[in-house]
């Protein structure tokens, strides 16, 4: 009996022994762990996705679960405006165009500024209800008027999406509304925010707290409470449904800095605007714009081969910022790449050699170095011309 209880015992030690070490197996090794995780700790989202990105740049800092596809809401009419302001600087109408109310946009629902069928609105205060209130009708109305109908525009919409690369993102209507399908990610928001950062005139209605509509008859008061909370606060837009949870691509800008902080899935209003704030004390915490210097190490001109003129001047002018992490501002280096000799006819603006910039490893960015001016290619006809105009010309009397 002591043998068969002692057989009991050893077996039970070597089954526990296997299923900690079993369990031990599963635990992730702390090396392992990314450093990424670490700063989801540090900035501590309430959200389950969001991005944090430079506009300048493109760079990516911060991330969480960015790819994870989800529905956006009202954020879906960033893309919209994309193609609206496309559509405008391509001549197709101008603000002041009126548009008639059709009866498939007076029928939204959800947010909306209540138009009318055959009512008549002009582009501005269409834009001002889009961006301001995220009206879900003066958003259809807008699609209509680019393409004729929403179908045709959402086609254009998801043409778009492909051209920025936005791989998790598949529209099915203008406006958000929750739909089977209407799904994106934060990473791809952030790439349809700053694309349509780049059309400036966004933030003559992004950054307004209040206006009016309808020779004032109609109040609109702006959905992201960011714009008159946060400091540097420049847009963008905010979404809300059932399905999508409160979320919002917010950009600011301080210190020649640009960001766009993406949060989506919030169970509330409030930490949908606490998450971006974070988002963004982050970025402008930790990170710094440092403008390229002209390299003092770079001449005047670079020499010609078989030209009318022995060098040409150069031009060399660094375009936009580098994005660092702050108190690494002194770790940029430049290196002069010129060509040894340029053979003639040289083009005004062409490239003659390049300067690259570093920190560490990193390529920061590389910008042309350009010929100030053209220079001919040497002929005998010139040449003769020349000397002849210099053998006859009165000498200098002294």
């Amino acid at each position: 009996m002591v043998r068969r209880f002692l057989c009991t015992i050893l077996c039970l030690a070597l089954f526990a022994a296997a299923n900690v070490t079993a369990f031990a197996e599963d635990l992730p090794d702390a090396a392992a762990v990314s450093s990424n995780d670490a700063v989801n700790d540090a900035v501590g989202l309430a959200a389950p996705s969001a991005l944090l990105m430079d506009f300048s740049t493109g760079k990516i800092l911060y991330e969480k679960n960015s790819h994870e596809r989800r529905p956006c809401a009202s954020i879906t009419k960033v893309m919209t405006l994309c193609l609206v302001f496309e559509a405008m600087e391509a001549g197709q109408f101008d603000c002041d165009t009126v548009v008639t109310a059709s009866p498939i946009a007076a029928a939204q629902d959800g947010s909306d500024i209540w138009l009318v069928e055959g009512e008549q609105m002009c582009v501005n205060d269409l834009l001002k209800a889009v961006v301001i209130v995220s009206a879900n009708d003066a958003a259809v109305a807008l699609a209509e008027l680019v393409s004729g109908t929403q179908e045709a525009f959402v086609a254009k919409m998801n043409e778009k999406a492909k051209q920025l690369g936005m791989n998790d993102t598949e529209f099915k209507n203008c406006n958000g509304l929750d739909e089977d399908g209407h799904l994106t990610s934060a990473h791809d928001v952030a790439l349809m925010s700053r694309e349509l950062m780049r059309h400036e005139k966004i933030f003559d209605y992004t950054c307004v707290w209040l206006d009016y509509i309808r020779d004032g008859a109609t109040q609109l008061v702006n959905t992201n409470r960011l714009v008159k909370s946060y400091d540097g606060i420049t847009g963008l837009k905010t979404g809300t449904t059932s399905l999508a949870g409160a979320c919002i691509s917010a950009t600011a800008q301080r210190g020649g800095m640009s960001l766009i902080a993406v949060v989506l899935g919030d169970k509330t209003t409030d930490e949908r605007f606490s998450d971006a704030a974070k988002l963004l004390d982050y970025g402008f915490a930790g990170f710094c714009a440092v403008e390229p210097e002209i390299p003092q190490t770079l001449p005047e001109s670079a020499p010609v081969k078989n030209g009318m003129e022995q060098s040409v001047p150069l031009h060399f002018e660094p375009d936009g910022t580098f994005l660092l992490k702050n108190g690494e501002q002194d770790t940029v280096e430049c290196e002069l790449r010129i060509a040894e000799e340029t053979a003639a006819p040289v083009e005004a603006g062409q490239k003659l050699g390049s300067v690259i910039y570093k920190s560490g490893s990193e390529v920061l960015g590389e910008f042309p170095v350009t010929a100030e001016r053209g220079v001919e290619k040497i002929n005998f006809h010139d040449v003769f011309a020349a000397l002849f105009r210099a053998f006859v010309s009165p000498q200098d009397k002294r």
